[in-house]
């Protein structure tokens, strides 16, 4: 990777911040992989934006529109608002930000409340606009081996 400044704002070098997730060292929180993600908008990463996204999840990713938006998007910058983290198995967190871009239809702000889950040392984005095919008696498409209803459900949709 070139020595440049990472996308996600922090101020530190793309290869001492986001750089080393998109190259495969695991994202140690919540507000890391939010981070590394909009990076890897930044720097037309699909195969990362993929792999981040909770596996149940990713065969339903429109990958052709996540590559068109990130190649049409000028991105001009990141603002975490808050991290929270909830405890339990599997572990559970909420970042809120603000993403910034400008594209052929002008300037944009985009606030969400991305949900993620921690599963075996990796953090996961749970996507809102991917269906998690479960009710809430079904195992969690998490993988974490408890019911929908007691897992990611109360994620869902927040």
């Amino acid at each position: 990777m070139s020595v440049s400044v990472c996308p996600c704002g922090s101020g530190n070098l793309l290869d001492a911040c986001c750089g080393h997730y998109h190259a495969g060292t695991p994202a140690p929180d919540a507000q890391a992989l939010m981070r590394s993600r909009y990076s890897a908008y930044v720097l037309g990463l699909m195969d990362y934006l993929a792999s981040t996204t909770l596996p149940a999840q990713q065969a339903g990713l429109d990958r052709a529109a996540m590559a068109s938006w990130s190649a049409q998007s000028t991105w001009l910058g990141l603002e975490v608002e808050s991290a929270e983290v909830f405890g339990g198995q599997p572990e559970h967190a909420f970042v809120t930000f603000i993403a910034r871009w400008h594209d052929a239809q002008g300037e944009h702000a985009h606030r969400e409340r991305s949900a993620f889950v921690q599963r075996e040392g990796r953090w996961y984005f749970i996507d809102p606009t991917v269906a998690l095919k479960a009710t809430r008696n079904d195992p969690c498409p998490c993988a974490s081996g408890q019911k929908f209803k007691k897992c990611c459900s109360s994620y869902v949709g927040s």
